[in-house]
């Protein structure tokens, strides 16, 4: 069947008579629907002029904005297969991700093109930068895009053509890119951005995580579109402050977020003065939401969050709470489409209640990951993705993370998960963040906590194993307490656990 993504998200808007319609809000402009369709047609144009072809790729290395999106759309217009990386890597970052998609012409800006430079970056398209200013090689955005035509015909795509490349988080290994039809976008708008949250044309969206992570853009940037609603985008990094501001600012209906930002704006000083009137829901993903800390959101804020859980594998959100249907501590029930089970080690399907790895079925799964065969056949199964989350589902339906499976620690003879631990301490007044570890001492494994506090606070070590001994059976307390600044975090703003032990000489 013939279909493409921009096509589809973007031109059908104005086919359907919502051109003047506000498509994305940026530096406190509004966009509207037919001058982004003529904006990336114009880039469109000049992709093609420098030679990109479909079914090439084209490398996303830019900060958020209008650019970034109509950059984006005019690779899919074109028939192209886009990725994209994060703009404040190193060098050596930027040399593993050229050297990996092997891509036609990267897209970047001027806080991109100094690193990719140094990792020896040749055919670029560069907004941001002047003219006067660039290289061989290095093609200048707005003299390009600025004289090409505005008519574009889109390349006869299917909804089996592969489109986009999703890249992993990296947390347990180099990032790999997970293989996606132009079928996944479509499937996920449908089931989990209509079938669970229900969008609607005069949502607003702001999402906290940044564009190049594909929970962020496609909230923003691609749902929105699919029912003529408006996206906000900002070329900022994200903190506490500047999301009050821009939720000041914008009015948004939905706050697409992660647990790390929910914790520190709840810790903001001036957290209890915000007016969150204007948002309907929260969406949390990226890690499982500790249950502590959504009471805290909840309290603080009132606020109805959706937390859920997807992938790079399998697209976007998978299992997800529904509005007006929130189980704190639970990822929800199976997002319209899919169907989730509990395996043990021999594959066989758990009963509610015990814990096991979650297997995924659905219209979304990856074909592979890109040039890793031996890891593509253990994790694709046609349709079905074999993940490496521990999860359990209670009697109600609602299923409920447990960390992954080398995450695991055997205290006493006895598995815990690290995250039962976090959520208690989370629980305290004084802790924002924290992570906990294994380690071996004697020969025995026994869980350390590192703990983020808040501004001010004088809690101690001893207080927090104090509080976690009330309430978690015997063996699970922390034995050791470390007071950190910050925990390391990937670039999604996951925690690094890899990162974390290298850190601690674990």
């Amino acid at each position: 069947m013939r279909f493409n993504i921009a096509t589809h998200f973007v031109d059908r808007n104005l086919d359907e008579g919502r051109g003047l319609n506000t498509a994305l809000w940026y530096e406190g402009q509004s966009v509207s629907y037919a001058d982004l369709a003529a904006l990336v047609n114009r880039v469109g144009n000049a992709l093609r002029e420098l030679g990109v072809r479909s079914g090439q790729m084209v490398l996303l290395a830019m900060s958020d904005g209008l650019d970034f999106v109509a950059s984006w759309y005019a690779a899919q217009k074109i028939g192209a297969v886009t990725a994209e990386v994060y703009t404040f890597l190193q060098p050596k970052d930027y040399a593993y991700y050229l050297a990996y998609t092997e891509a036609s012409l990267v897209i970047a800006d001027a806080v991109t093109l100094p690193a990719l430079r140094e990792a020896g970056a040749t055919n670029l398209l560069v907004t941001g930068v002047p003219a006067a200013e660039l290289r061989p090689g290095e093609h200048h955005f707005d003299t390009l895009v600025g004289t090409a035509p505005s008519e574009l015909e889109a390349a006869p795509t299917t909804l089996d053509d592969v489109a986009i490349w999703k890249f992993t988080t990296g947390s347990t290994g180099a990032p790999k890119a997970c293989v996606h039809t132009a079928r996944s976008p479509l499937e996920s708008f449908e089931r989990y951005a209509q079938g669970v949250l229900g969008i609607q044309a005069d949502d607003r969206v702001l999402a906290v995580p940044k564009l190049f992570f594909g929970y962020a853009r496609d909230l923003v940037a691609l749902f929105p579109f699919g029912v003529g609603g408006a996206g906000i985008a900002f070329g900022e990094r994200s903190t506490a402050g500047l999301m009050f501001e821009l939720i000041t600012r914008y009015r948004p209906t939905i706050l697409v977020n992660v647990p790390t930002m929910m914790s520190a704006m709840i810790a903001h000083p001036e957290a209890a003065q915000q007016d969150l009137s204007s948002l309907r829901l929260c969406t949390s993903a990226g890690e499982a939401l500790p249950s502590e800390l959504h009471r805290k959101w909840d309290e603080l804020f009132g606020v109805e969050v959706v937390d859920g859980i997807g992938s790079s594998e399998a697209y976007h959100i998978y299992l997800s709470n529904r509005p007006g249907e929130v189980r704190r501590g639970s990822l929800g029930k199976a997002v319209p489409g899919y169907q989730a089970r509990i395996l043990d080690e021999t594959d066989t399907e758990l009963p509610d209640g015990e814990i096991g790895t979650l297997e995924v079925t659905g219209p979304t799964i990856a074909l592979e990951y890109r040039g890793d065969a031996e890891k593509s056949a253990r994790t694709f199964h046609g349709e079905t993705l074999r993940s490496g989350d521990l999860f359990s589902r209670d009697t109600a339906g609602f299923f409920h993370h447990h960390g992954r499976a080398d995450d695991l620690l055997k205290v006493g003879g006895v598995f815990v998960a690290p995250s039962e631990i976090e959520d208690c301490l989370l629980g305290h007044p004084d802790v924002t963040d924290c992570a906990v570890l294994g380690r071996e001492v004697d020969g025995l494994v026994l869980p350390r906590a590192y703990v983020v506090v808040r501004e001010g606070a004088s809690v101690d070590a001893q207080a927090l194993q104090d509080f976690a001994r009330a309430r978690l059976a015997g063996h699970k307390y922390p034995r050791e307490v470390s007071f950190v600044t910050e925990l390391p975090r990937t670039t999604n703003g996951k925690l690094d656990r890899r990162a974390l032990r290298t850190q601690a000489g674990e």
